[in-house]
């Protein structure tokens, strides 16, 4: 079993607090179509909410952060997202009951790779327990977190913050982090409430005491609270490790995108506003894509890809042979995947499977 690091920093949910465009789907461009008609139909009012919007959007400079010791970019129009779900326990223990523990993690991590044409993505999972080699980094307030081995992936974003965890990811990979999109779980419960919920299939009964979550086999429409639980669910699935967290994760992840695609949006001014407004509470992204008008233009370059189509994988990994509760890259699977992403080509068979999972 896992056991969780807490740290500071708190990365928490304001209005001022995040915006992301974790939105590679149509979510972008129909959100600029949506604030379209709130400007028609308001005039002033549709600019002030505009610009109420706007604000809520933070932003991450990775690049002044990390410097110039990065990978080269694809060399291809290619584009690579670290997505992390971040776990701030008041936010999130508070909607699920489960206590009140101070700091925030990177509870969920996707490097998402979308190849040149942009018409299909691979969302690659990167499991929390995985051992890694973190960087000497700068935290955000100028201090220095010095280089350490064998540290719980999720730990850097409490030590060091999302900039190190960028570089971290691109460290153990060689792959170029394009941009960083960052969605806070409590924010991101009242985004699935804002939409209306979200339906999903499992193919087990799910029960785990620690999450709350108690669903029978079959398919439900979750509300924010209960699409909480599920993406946080590890003990009432597969192993009890985040291993068969994972596969829920990505299930429910293209679940969300496809609830979102099926939105009509421009039929609902208000209801589009509420949506803007609970997505840009709950993201933080890279200072490029901190603006409403960079995460449409963004989000209509990825207008061809349907999430039903998205590929999941998830980072080949073995049990480390010192602590069975922890994960390493199992090779050469893992060095296959990062090869593949890195020039822009397919993934081959041999470099998902993982001797973790028996896959």
């Amino acid at each position: 079993m896992s056991t969780d690091t807490d740290a500071p920093p708190s990365h928490r949910r304001g209005r001022a607090r995040n915006a992301r465009a974790r939105k590679p789907r149509r979510l972008g461009r129909k959100i600029g179509l949506g604030l379209l008609v709130l400007v028609l139909l308001g005039g002033g009012v549709g600019y002030w909410l505009y610009s109420d919007l706007d604000n809520n959007i933070n932003g991450v400079d990775i690049d002044k952060a990390i410097g110039d010791d990065r990978p080269e970019k694809l060399p291809t129009s290619g584009k690579n997202v670290l997505v992390l779900g971040s776990d701030s326990r008041a936010g999130a223990n508070a909607a699920l009951k489960t206590g009140n523990v101070a700091g925030a993690r990177s509870d969920t991590a996707l490097v998402m790779h979308i190849p040149e044409g942009r018409t299909e993505a691979v969302a690659v999972s990167i499991p929390r327990d995985t051992l890694v080699t973190r960087p000497a980094c700068t935290r955000a307030d100028g201090t220095e977190v010095a280089s350490a081995k064998r540290v719980m992936f999720n730990s850097v974003y409490s030590e060091a913050g999302p900039a190190c965890v960028v570089k971290t990811v691109e460290q153990m990979s060689g792959v170029r982090m394009d941009h960083y999109v960052e969605i806070d779980f409590a924010g991101f419960k009242d985004l699935v409430d804002a939409i209306g919920g979200v339906t999903v299939t499992v193919d087990q009964d799910i029960h785990d005491k620690s999450s709350g979550l108690d669903l029978p086999k079959g398919t439900h429409r979750l509300d924010g609270t209960q699409s909480l639980q599920f993406v946080r669910t590890r003990h009432g699935v597969g192993d009890g490790s985040d291993l068969g967290r994972i596969g829920l994760q990505q299930k429910f992840m293209i679940a969300l995108l496809s609830e979102i695609k099926q939105q009509d949006l421009l039929g609902s001014p208000t209801k589009t506003y509420r949506i803007a407004d609970e997505l840009t509470a709950a993201l933080t992204t890279d200072s490029e894509l901190a603006s409403l008008t960079a995460l449409a233009d963004f989000g209509r370059s990825l207008n061809g890809i349907d999430p039903a189509t998205m590929e999941t994988v998830m980072l080949p990994v073995a049990y480390d042979k010192t602590d069975p509760n922890r994960v390493v890259p199992a090779e050469p699977q893992a060095t296959d995947l990062w090869k593949a992403l890195r020039s822009d080509s397919q993934i081959p068979e041999s470099a998902k499977k993982s001797p973790a999972t028996g896959g």
